[in-house]
């Protein structure tokens, strides 16, 4: 077999639609948009646009809201933990925290801080800091000879902020 008899198979590559290329393409003058009108023009898109008819997301009630104070906590399994133990990539004699088990690969990121359940089972005795914990969480790691050490995030008010800036006169 040689370079030049390579080819693809059949069916594979779909030809591109020529469009503005004669009356006889089907194609053409217009190029399948039509005559005038916004649509028939670029960057236009109509999202949600029903004809006049009230659109769904104006017909549908609004419901729920967004808390912006919410905390947003990455879950850690106690069996997560214990495969970390295991495989070598935590090491259960130093103390445990977020920034450990970032590095050992057990979460990606931090958010608000790590949230300790009880799924699964834990062996290894560890001193773990975390954001929050189930009481079976707790009661599990202090079965197992080790402490858990709640710490929530010091939330900075706005006006401890305002008084570090010095003031200008």
């Amino acid at each position: 077999m040689k370079l030049n008899q390579l080819s693809d198979n059949p069916g594979a590559a779909k030809a591109r639609k020529r469009i503005g290329r004669g009356i006889g393409s089907g194609t053409g003058k217009t190029s399948g948009h039509g005559h005038k009108g916004q649509k028939a023009r670029s960057g236009v898109a109509i999202k949600g646009f029903e004809g006049g008819q009230m659109p769904l997301h104006r017909r549908l009630p609004k419901r729920g809201f967004n808390n912006i104070f919410a905390k947003s906590y990455k879950v850690v399994n106690l069996g997560r933990l214990q495969a970390a133990i295991d495989a070598g990539r935590l090491d259960a004699k130093k103390p445990v925290d977020g920034a450990a088990l970032q590095e050992a690969g057990v979460v990606k990121t931090l958010r608000d801080g790590i949230r300790l359940l009880a799924k699964g089972e834990l062996k290894a005795k560890i001193d773990i800091t975390v954001a929050g914990a189930s009481k079976a969480a707790v009661e599990a790691v202090e079965k197992a000879g080790g402490s858990v050490t709640v710490v929530q995030k010091a939330p900075v008010a706005a006006g401890e902020a305002a008084e570090a800036a010095p003031a200008s006169e």
